[in-house]
């Protein structure tokens, strides 16, 4: 189902810090709700450096989140995570298994290369733990993951998070900023 032309795309990979941040904030800050589109980051050649650990808890200490609690193995291993990501997508469930996924990984410690966090994170938002492991198994939600990755690439995002409003991409920790101004923009051309 592709997006309303106006509707906004946010691109993320659960191996990342900043897309969890900008996760977080997404949804009560941009005045459209944004489609989710979970990405490899690894497979568009974004590279996710060694978080300060320092600068991220002050981070999410100022978006009033839980306290920070890195996974022990950096960088993170996300493979089965961004396929049950891609599947809950395709079942509507993309933002809800997406936050609950991100917060198992920097709220919980929780390393989501192991099938029981992905299945914790899948049981938060109903998901069935048999239909979880199949799609983690099926080539069909691989090759979903794989076209979102082509169509990123074909956007132009070269870095996580970004965020796509109309042919315009914004990436990088000020991407919402941005995406916000860009649709009030629209919003004002409308009017």
């Amino acid at each position: 189902m592709a997006p309303a032309p106006d509707q906004p795309i946010f691109y993320y990979d659960l191996a990342s810090p900043g897309c969890y941040l900008m996760a977080e904030r997404i949804m009560a800050e941009l005045p459209v709700a944004p489609e989710w589109e979970p990405v490899l980051g690894q497979r568009l050649g974004v590279t996710e450096p060694a978080p300060d650990p320092v600068a991220l808890a002050l981070a999410v200490a100022e978006s009033e989140l839980q306290p920070l609690r890195l996974p022990a193995r950096w960088p993170p291993q996300t493979q089965a995570a961004m396929l049950a990501a891609t599947y809950a997508k395709q079942i509507g469930r993309a933002v809800a298994f997406s936050l609950a996924a991100f917060r198992q990984a920097f709220a919980g410690g929780r390393d989501l290369s192991d099938e029981s966090t992905v299945l914790i994170a899948a049981a938060a938002c109903e998901m069935h733990p048999t239909a979880v492991l199949a799609a983690l198994r099926s080539r069909s939600v691989a090759a979903a993951l794989a076209r979102a990755g082509e169509r990123a690439a074909g956007a132009g995002v070269s870095a996580l998070p970004a965020i796509g409003v109309g042919a315009e991409l914004f990436a990088g920790p000020a991407a919402l900023t941005d995406a916000i101004a860009a649709l009030a923009t629209i919003g004002a051309a409308r009017d």
